[in-house]
């Protein structure tokens, strides 16, 4: 269960990261001359992919965990990770649903997005809602920013759920950008365990022309679909 609320996430938390841009506290926003360049650069955002170093950490264990992967994006809310090479998970954003991939097990998880269930699958599923808002006032209602700070020309956005089920979840998620190319370059989540996650993107890249199907992935016969959230 901890593995699935992690790969939800980090999707996100992308979402929330490449979306901030335009809808972080309007406030701050005007008199922070950084905070307004980067929100005006992300207004012309179509598409982004990038490749990305994971790491994760635990308390159990004395060093932590790295992997490597890419990812995509493409507006309004449609996102695909791909961890490990060859991909060991693939996390695709489809229009109703988020299905997660393992090719290896040849298994895929089906997450309805509008499922009405109570528990800790609809505030991990509401959790991921939350990535996408329509508006600035939405975003508002469900994050508190925090910190804001610079250093070694990196500006860290810190944000912390509103909602107690979330932050049971999630406590606090870290965005980084660059402050002089103002473009994405970490996202940071803390878990309630003392347990974090961190990706550090590379080759970014801008509204580069995506495959049509890369939202839309087939399922390849003999996958057998499953839907953790009745189980």
């Amino acid at each position: 269960m901890k593995f699935r609320i992690i790969v939800l996430a980090q999707v996100l938390l992308t979402g929330l990261a490449v979306h901030a841009a335009e809808q972080i506290d309007g406030a701050r926003a005007a008199t922070n001359s950084l905070l307004s360049s980067w929100f005006a650069v992300q207004t012309n955002l179509q598409t982004w992919s990038a490749d990305f170093i994971q790491t994760r950490a635990f308390k159990s264990l004395t060093q932590p965990l790295t992997a490597t992967g890419q990812v995509w994006f493409a507006e309004p809310n449609r996102f695909r990770w791909e961890l490990g090479q060859p991909p060991q998970s693939i996390a695709v954003r489809a229009p109703n649903d988020l299905l997660i991939f393992y090719p290896r097990l040849k298994r895929v998880e089906r997450f309805p997005l509008n499922d009405q269930r109570r528990g800790q699958w609809k505030d991990a599923l509401s959790l991921l809602e939350a990535g996408f808002p329509r508006s600035e006032a939405e975003l508002l209602t469900r994050f508190r920013l925090l910190s804001q700070s610079v250093s070694n020309e990196v500006c860290s956005l810190t944000l912390q759920p509103k909602s107690a089920a979330a932050r049971r979840l999630m406590p606090q998620i870290r965005i980084e950008f660059t402050t002089n190319t103002l473009e994405l370059c970490a996202t940071e989540l803390r878990f309630a365990d003392g347990s974090s996650m961190r990706n550090d993107f590379q080759n970014g890249k801008l509204n580069p022309t995506l495959p049509t199907n890369l939202f839309n992935p087939a399922i390849e016969e003999g996958y057998k679909i499953v839907q953790p959230i009745k189980e």
